[in-house]
């Protein structure tokens, strides 16, 4: 059994969109390699775990999910990103079904406070059936749920956090906080306790340290199945500024050598640990995820490889 004491989970590397428009637009796909099928393909060979972005902004469809099925290898892992109206963020109504925008254009489009649990009751519903596919082809990761930066620790959080865990029954459960607080010396054990005790992974994340909203560089692995690192870059812009100020970094290969033992170490006590880069800009979290595998290889050689279509360390007992 993978995750035990004396065992070494699979890890396995990878990147939060395989779609996005900087990376379509670098050059990283070839030629006849650019439409939606051959785009998947050709990160699906050379990743064995891709996070699903898109279902943040808009809720995921049955039709893609089976697309994304077919068009990957047996073993290739989706972590699916929660839709923003199931995480308390702003949503706009025009990124929900043409039949429920009235109902959240109502309420102005923030789930916090909602006094519509029908609406939400049919917005999980949705989410949920949409996602089938990926779960009965064996693809299905996790689902994220990236709590917005204002969700602090206390009583209302932790209901919330309870609710999601029972309407997720069933489901890999995988919790990014976004608040210091979740993480801070004094909380820090009883944030971890409450993921236990949901059954869901704590996200560990790397940004810069030295901004007022940074988060430690690594979390405790709380779940016996699953531990998850994103690199979302150190940009000093981090929280503020456009997409592109906040995720624009360049790793190199000191950055990342820091987290080499923190990665080898979550290895050891979860069966699985998926690293996600989130340096959307150009090719650059492409070629992070590349240079993080190439140096696991070189630190473990002996495990490298093992896992097949670039996983970076196959489980291994012993």
């Amino acid at each position: 059994m993978r995750g035990r004491m004396g065992d070494i989970g699979e890890i396995r590397i990878g990147t939060c969109s395989w779609t996005d428009p900087a990376l379509v637009s670098s050059g990283w796909y070839p030629p006849g390699r650019r439409d939606a099928e051959g785009r998947l393909r050709h990160y699906a060979g050379r990743f064995p775990v891709v996070e699903v972005d898109s279902t943040y902004y808009g809720l995921p469809s049955d039709r893609n999910s089976r697309l994304w099925a077919e068009r990957t290898p047996d073993g290739f892992r989706f972590d699916v990103k929660a839709f923003s109206l199931l995480t308390g963020h702003p949503t706009r109504p025009a990124a929900v079904p043409a039949d429920l925008r009235p109902a959240v254009a109502r309420y102005g489009g923030r789930y916090r406070g909602l006094p519509d649990p029908g609406l939400l009751d049919e917005v999980w519903r949705r989410f949920r059936e949409a996602l089938l596919p990926l779960r009965d082809a064996g693809r299905m990761g996790a689902l994220l749920f990236q709590l917005p930066p204002w969700a602090v620790p206390g009583a209302a959080a932790r209901a919330f956090l309870e609710q999601c865990r029972e309407r997720t029954a069933g489901w890999p459960l995988a919790v990014e906080f976004r608040h210091p607080d979740w993480w801070r010396r004094e909380a820090r054990a009883s944030t971890a306790a409450l993921l236990r005790e949901l059954g869901a992974a704590a996200v560990a994340v790397d940004t810069a340290q030295d901004l007022p909203g940074s988060l430690p560089p690594e979390a405790p692995v709380t779940s016996r199945d699953l531990a998850v690192v994103r690199f979302h870059g150190r940009s000093a812009a981090w929280g503020t500024g456009s997409k592109e100020d906040r995720f624009r970094h360049e790793y190199t290969a000191d950055e990342l050598r820091e987290w080499l033992p923190r990665v080898r170490a979550m290895a050891e006590r979860a069966a699985e640990v998926h690293v996600l880069f989130n340096n959307c800009c150009g090719d650059a979290a492409v070629r992070a995820a590349g240079a993080m595998r190439e140096l696991l290889a070189a630190d473990c050689p002996q495990e490298a490889g093992a896992g097949g279509h670039g996983s970076a360390v196959a489980g291994k007992t012993g």
